[in-house]
């Protein structure tokens, strides 16, 4: 594997499944495999979740990690092509790719949308330059679009809380939030449900279509409440206007509607259902503290489980090395 952005990146998804729980049961089984090997990752935005697992789970294969952050620690980059470099950053990402290269056997990629120009947010401009410039295997520690190491631990969690339940009933519903969130985590998620042995429904207010390309197979529903009936498991998490429909409002805030904040009376409607969200979170606006706190919360399992998702991801791309 030389390339780690989506679902189909990683193959057969029962084989992951089955790998994330070996790793979990011995996580330096393969410690000799990473020997001498460096990560570099790189972040463009702040992180806690996916700055500590995925340092530890390099760690565990035995790699020397590097961590960069681009912002705080080094030249500010430019990343669009045919402009001026006149303002406050002094060095094209064009030129820091390859020397960054130089430095690394792996790079963890990490850059937000910037919910200003859809095409170019969709096109994954930043991730697609170190795929192609670094000359390096490059995987996406959350994109413009994606965020496949959450989604992939999102998935570990369901398949070990969800009993003796076949094929559960699992539920992203939007809620609000105070800021213009970029849609990769939601986006990510759909992916992985669909391509996971689920009944899966996703449910906002009407605007906030996701594209259709993560959609995929999945059910959607502009009524929370019937969408969340009879759920196993649901995934609270809020997202700006995708622009699908209307591409003027592309990062967007519609809807600041409370009453789409997961509370009780929401988890009263499911299944005894257990709570996901891929943290940090606005208590009070995604969640109330009483379901987060709840017995049924799966929120810090769940972070824990992003070691597991991303030692798995960097296994491969070791072993492929």
């Amino acid at each position: 594997m030389k390339t780690f952005l989506n679902v189909g990146d990683l193959g057969d998804l029962n084989k992951a499944l089955a790998e994330a729980q070996e790793i979990k049961a011995d996580r330096f089984k393969y410690e000799a495999l990473g020997k001498r090997k460096t990560l570099l990752m790189v972040f463009f935005n702040n992180s806690l979740r996916t700055r500590l697992s995925t340092q530890k789970a390099a760690m565990n294969l035995g790699m020397n990690v590097i961590v960069l952050d681009v912002n705080a620690g080094a030249w500010k980059l430019e990343t669009e092509r045919g402009v001026i470099m006149d303002g406050d950053k002094s060095e094209h990402l064009l030129e820091a790719i390859p020397v960054m290269g130089n430095f690394c056997d792996i790079i963890g990629i990490r850059s937000f949308a910037g919910l200003k120009h859809r095409a170019y947010d969709y096109a994954e401009t930043v991730f697609n330059q170190f795929a192609e410039y670094s000359g390096r295997p490059v995987f996406a520690m959350e994109t413009a679009t994606v965020h496949p190491l959450q989604a992939f631990a999102d998935l570990i969690t369901i398949e070990e809380n969800k009993g003796e339940i076949k094929r559960p009933k699992v539920v992203m519903t939007w809620a609000p939030h105070c800021n213009s969130l970029p849609q990769a985590v939601p986006n990510s998620f759909a992916q992985w449900m669909n391509a996971a042995d689920v009944d899966f429904v996703i449910t906002q207010p009407e605007g906030y279509e996701l594209d259709p390309r993560f959609v995929g197979k999945a059910k959607v529903e502009y009524d929370q409440k019937k969408a969340m009936a009879g759920a196993d498991f649901v995934y609270a998490k809020n997202w700006s206007c995708p622009g699908v429909t209307s591409p003027a409002d592309y990062g967007k805030i519609l809807s600041k509607d409370m009453s789409w904040t997961v509370d009780a009376e929401h988890m009263s409607w499911t299944n005894n259902g257990k709570f996901l969200h891929c943290l940090p979170v606005r208590r009070g606006l995604i969640v109330t503290d009483d379901v987060i706190e709840s017995e049924n919360s799966l929120v810090i399992p769940e972070a824990a489980n992003r070691e597991i998702s991303a030692q798995v991801v960097i296994k491969r791309i070791l072993e492929s090395l």
